[in-house]
């Protein structure tokens, strides 16, 4: 990822007043970040911020908070949302593994999965965002009534979420291999893969899944 290596990326993450730089502390103790309490909405993997912001600024009665890991690509949606600011969003640059480590228990009202890395090999299979591993980590910091959304044009991937579901013990809410062409699609907020993935005619599957039963 040719993002990876900007110099100024790490002093730009330093100096906002959108990026938590010690997550750890702020566990428990998420909505002490934002002008008003209110649902906590994260995405993991955001990229360069175009989804969660479309949504942030969609939905002021949420309070966001995106997640990424490379602090180069963190650095393009700091640019972003310092142009156009939003009070009920930050963003935290750190590895999705240490999800747990810094959300409390009950304290995370959704969680946005959006065009996840596929980590193709087997070997790897643990390493994705919506293997049983990953679950369990999300089963550790959603509310009750917490979900998961998944977005991806990957159908390997899909239907090894899709099993990932089933075997964790979750309820599948609903699924379809084609959003845009389905009754789930209104409402929907496009990603940047998401809009070039369509415009090349690649379907967008899409999962919602929760924890226990209504």
């Amino acid at each position: 990822m040719r993002l990876r290596n900007i110099p100024s990326a790490d002093d730009a993450i330093l100096n906002s007043e959108y990026c938590i730089k010690n997550p750890e502390e702020q566990k428990g103790h998420w909505q002490d970040c934002f002008d008003k309490v209110q649902p906590l909405h994260i995405e993991i993997g955001m990229g360069k911020g175009r989804f969660i912001m479309d949504t942030a600024a969609l939905h002021p009665d949420i309070n966001y908070i995106g997640i990424e890991r490379y602090s180069s690509v963190l650095l393009r949606a700091l640019q972003k949302v310092e142009q156009n600011p939003l009070p009920n969003i930050k963003f935290i640059c750190m590895d999705a593994a240490d999800v747990a480590e810094v959300f409390a228990k009950d304290e995370v009202d959704r969680i946005y999965l959006n065009f996840s890395d596929p980590w193709p090999k087997d070997r790897h299979a643990k390493r994705r965002l919506t293997s049983t591993r990953f679950l369990e980590r999300y089963n550790n910091i959603l509310t009750p009534e917490g979900r998961v959304m998944f977005k991806t044009d990957n159908k390997d991937l899909f239907d090894f979420s899709l099993e990932q579901v089933e075997e964790a013990g979750w309820i599948l809410e609903n699924h379809t291999y084609d959003l845009h062409h389905s009754e789930y699609n209104e409402g929907n907020v496009m990603t940047e893969y998401e809009e070039k993935f369509s415009a090349k005619g690649n379907p967008i599957c899409r999962l919602v899944a929760y924890r226990h039963a209504k």
